[in-house]
């Protein structure tokens, strides 16, 4: 508490620092001792309610910051109360996807940008990636979000849009993505949404499949190079957000190590390579949850050991399966076992039927859970659809067979132009069946 001037303790208590009773010795003992008991009763009584003021003022100060951390196997809020995820996925914003735009070929980020380039040049086609950004997910998306019911939003996020290279050859984290994952927290805080950060697309791949936008192999594992930057990015990110409430925690790697890789060798290194990872983060933010996927498509918790970790969740992906205790029951026992938070960061993409049962599968168990996406094109088994614009199969089809396959380049800009007005939030075609079956409502 900082100290009071001298003038204070002179004006309760007396030049001398005796209560102010004692006067009545030199002016009468019966009136100046009822006067003096009077006015050391009104100043012990300033005293005190400035005492409570103060002191319930260092109980507001020092009341703990709303940040989402773990508690046995809930998530809790700074108050302490249950904080159940009911989320949104923002895919194909900052890792697109073939699927996502119908396209027949081109599947990987590197894949589908060179295909928009080859159609339009370099500077048009980073102009169209600009622009796609800015459309895809906009404050009115995230708007529209919070109102439909969702408490979180998951941000897949691509390493290169965080990470340059100085003239040197040197790391530099000052890439663009920065600032649109700014822009897309401040609009999360302002509006009341949680966000997860999850590195979809880590330095050489971590799955081996186009999402990671690597060679189609696993090299982050291999490579020590990308192992290193990988932690060196996470540990930006942390200390970039470590103040950052709105922030719910940190997807390590999504989807790490797929079925079609070397698992007898892979699976036994996720766990380790967490553990690096968590420990630089800590040592710059004691306070975000940090989401640990399994192995094979964040399905195999079977690489876990005891957690090493006191806010650490434990993450797993599902679809298509068969909406019954039997498809979570390995998670449920895991989370139990440990006393540990488990949800899902992905599901979805079946049918609406489908989606109620699920979502009410992970909610009977205590498990938040992720839809996946929130936008797609031409789409039903979304949050929002963009329509498809006229000419669009020219595009999707492009690639697959040499430049002959191309559209002229007028056509493919003004295709591109039409895709983009789409896009917008404006524009899109609201699927209210799909938000009614997360047990939300489209407003």
């Amino acid at each position: 508490m900082a100290a009071l001037p001298l003038a204070w303790y002179w004006h309760c208590f007396g030049r001398e620092g005796i209560p102010l009773m004692s006067i009545g010795r030199a002016r009468g003992w019966r009136r100046s001792c009822r006067l003096g008991i009077a006015v050391f009763c009104a100043r012990v009584c300033t005293l005190a309610i400035l005492i409570t003021a103060i002191v319930g003022l260092g109980r507001a100060l020092a009341a703990p910051a709303d940040f989402i951390h773990a508690d046995g196997t809930r998530l809790v809020d700074g108050h302490g109360d249950s904080f159940a995820v009911k989320g949104i996925n923002l895919g194909n914003w900052l890792v697109p996807e073939g699927y996502m735009f119908k396209f027949k070929q081109a599947r990987s980020p590197k894949e589908i940008a060179g295909v928009v380039e080859a159609l339009v040049g370099p500077e048009e086609a980073s102009r169209f990636w600009t622009a796609f950004r800015d459309v895809y997910v906009a404050k009115d998306d995230i708007r529209f979000i919070k109102a439909v019911g969702f408490n979180t939003v998951r941000v897949p996020l691509n390493w290169r849009l965080f990470v340059g290279s100085g003239e040197g050859g040197d790391d530099r984290f000052d890439a663009p993505g920065w600032s649109l994952l700014d822009r897309l927290v401040q609009w999360c805080r302002e509006s009341g949404l949680r966000v997860i950060i999850d590195l979809h697309a880590a330095p050489g791949g971590q799955t081996g499949v186009n999402h990671d936008d690597g060679p189609g192999f696993p090299l982050t594992f291999y490579v020590p190079r990308y192992r290193q930057l990988t932690i060196a990015l996470w540990q930006k990110l942390a200390a970039h957000y470590r103040d950052e409430t709105a922030i719910l925690g940190f997807d390590l790697l999504n989807e790490p190590i797929s079925p079609y890789s070397d698992v007898a060798y892979l699976n036994p290194q996720l766990e380790p390579f967490y553990r690096s990872i968590v420990a630089a983060i800590r040592s710059v933010d004691p306070n975000h949850v940090v989401l640990l996927g399994g192995a094979q498509w964040d399905t195999n918790f079977a690489v876990f050991d005891r957690p090493f970790d006191a806010n650490a969740v434990y993450t797993y992906h599902e679809f298509w399966v068969n909406p019954t205790r039997d498809a979570l029951q390995s998670y449920v026992d895991f989370g139990n076992r440990w006393k540990v938070p488990v949800i899902i960061g992905e599901t979805g993409e079946f049918n609406n039927a489908w989606n109620d049962k699920f979502h009410k599968l992970q909610e009977r168990f205590g498990i938040g859970w992720c839809f996946w996406p929130y936008k797609n094109l031409d789409s039903d088994l979304s949050v929002v659809s963009i329509e498809k614009p006229a000419g669009w199969d020219l595009i999707a089809d492009a690639g697959g067979s040499g430049n002959s396959a191309l559209p002229p380049r007028e056509a493919a800009q003004a295709i591109l132009n039409s895709y983009l007005e789409a896009a917008k939030f404006q524009n899109l075609r609201v699927n209210a069946d799909y938000i009614q079956s997360l047990g939300l409502a489209a407003p």
